[in-house]
């Protein structure tokens, strides 16, 4: 990774009080947890989330009620009355927490915090995605008036990069080929945390066990703390919260708790990510407008269902582009119980329509093909939230383009590679190309500003 400056100006990770549901007042962890917001499938994961339990997270990060200002004004008492009624309260001391995700072949720890911000140019924390003023604008409105943080961000950083400014050569792997062993520093401190009582534990309905472990011995804080100042976090997960934290700090003049933000930092190299894509739902569009609009732009090609067949196609055109030394770009199209594959786009069309001002590995994506040739030459559709839905989940994309009419376009994941080598040039690829996780629940721990 790039260098992130002068020496303990790498990542600076600060305890703090975590604002927590207490386990009884609610009729289960697990019922009060929620997605990240963006994740939300509107409207029915949404309403699902709100009758699971009253005190559900989803009221604060997605409130439903009036226009955006009364929206945020009523999170803003929800969470006020929620901790005058005793439903979330504070822990008692300054605090780092460490989370833990596991399902059937995952298993992903890292550290909870309040991380100090930075900005791009200091090579601290680096983004690989465009954000939307308009999201960056709604939550920043919803964290003033809340004056909290809501829901960690996903950072995560490969710990065998150990120190980027002294070339230490990193951590050697284990015995068993697997996960590196631990050194001191922030994964000596997972690893002995886990071995202690949780302070919670959870199983939310999708089958993954979350536990939450609180670390407030100062010696171990400042262990893990040395470690992460020799280090830089790609954003995995939180592109517009980072934005969001950053404006609000820039607002305020004086030093204080908007200087720090709350995230979930994670060691890639020990606890790999996934990558997968974020689809596209074209609100506006039928699928019989679409595929006349193509032309010849692209190849397109009815193919077979299920899903699951069809998005097994969209993988065998990528590779066999590939081989064939074509442009590998191609989308799935849904809509009206069929799917449609375009592959192989018009060389002629791809080159007048892409920026040529960026590197090569930019110029290829798929979410900059969709967007400078598809979304706008071909649909002509702006990127606004009443023409575009952005899904994380292929069969929820599928499913509400069928009730609710419009076209989805299916998409293929980046390679993690490509988006950190973007990353370490500076270079933002196109708002929502990636969905890393897994992603952290929503409602284990909160950070209240107020708190300090």
């Amino acid at each position: 990774m790039s260098t992130p400056g002068p020496v303990g100006q790498g990542l600076q990770l600060a305890p703090f009080r975590g604002l927590r549901y207490a386990s009884e007042r609610v009729s289960s962890l697990a019922a009060v947890t929620s997605p990240p917001y963006d994740v939300v499938v509107r409207p029915d994961g949404l309403r699902h989330l709100e009758t699971a339990d009253p005190y559900n997270i989803v009221r604060l990060i997605l409130p439903q009620t009036g226009e955006p200002t009364a929206r945020h004004q009523q999170a803003a008492q929800t969470l006020r009355r929620w901790q005058a009624e005793g439903v979330l309260t504070p822990d008692p001391e300054p605090a780092l927490y460490v989370y833990e995700q596991r399902d059937q072949g995952l298993l992903q720890r890292g550290l909870i915090g309040a991380l100090r911000l930075s900005p791009p140019r200091e090579g601290v924390v680096l983004p690989h995605e465009n954000v939307m003023p308009h999201v960056v604008e709604d939550r920043a409105d919803l964290m003033r008036a809340t004056a909290a943080n809501l829901e960690p961000l996903l950072l995560s950083y490969d710990g065998h990069e150990t120190d980027a400014l002294n070339g230490d050569a990193g951590l050697a792997p284990s015995a068993d080929g697997h996960a590196p062993a631990a050194a001191p520093g922030a994964s000596a401190v997972i690893d002995r945390a886990v071995r202690r009582p949780p302070l919670l534990a959870t199983t939310t309905e999708d089958g993954v066990a979350h536990r939450l472990w609180r670390i407030a011995d100062p010696a171990e804080i400042a262990e893990a703390a040395s470690d992460l100042r020799q280090r830089q976090a790609l954003i995995a997960d939180g592109h517009h919260r980072w934005a969001t934290y950053l404006r609000l700090r820039d607002e305020r003049r004086d030093p204080g708790p908007w200087d720090f933000g709350l995230v979930l930092l994670v060691d890639s190299a020990r606890y790999p990510l996934r990558v997968r894509a974020i689809h596209r739902l074209l609100r506006r569009l039928s699928p019989a407008d679409a595929l006349a609009a193509v032309g010849d732009a692209f190849r397109v090609r009815p193919v077979d269902g299920p899903l699951t067949a069809a998005l097994d196609a969209l993988a065998t055109a990528q590779d066999e582009a590939e081989r064939a030394g074509a442009a590998r770009n191609a989308f799935l199209l849904a809509g009206g119980g069929r799917f449609h594959l375009l592959d192989r786009p018009d060389p002629a069309l791809l080159a007048a329509a892409v920026p040529r001002d960026r590197p090569e590995a930019w110029r290829t994506l798929d979410a900059t093909v969709l967007h400078a040739l598809l979304l706008d030459r071909v649909w002509r559709i702006s990127d606004a939230p009443e023409h575009i839905g952005y899904i994380h989940d292929a069969n929820a994309a599928v499913e509400q383009t069928e009730r609710h009419g419009g076209t989805a376009v299916l998409m293929r994941p980046v390679e993690e590679g490509v988006v950190r080598d973007l990353a370490r040039q500076g270079v933002a690829m196109p708002h929502k190309s990636t969905s890393f996780g897994p992603k952290p629940a929503t409602g284990l721990v909160l950070r209240s500003l107020e708190l300090g």
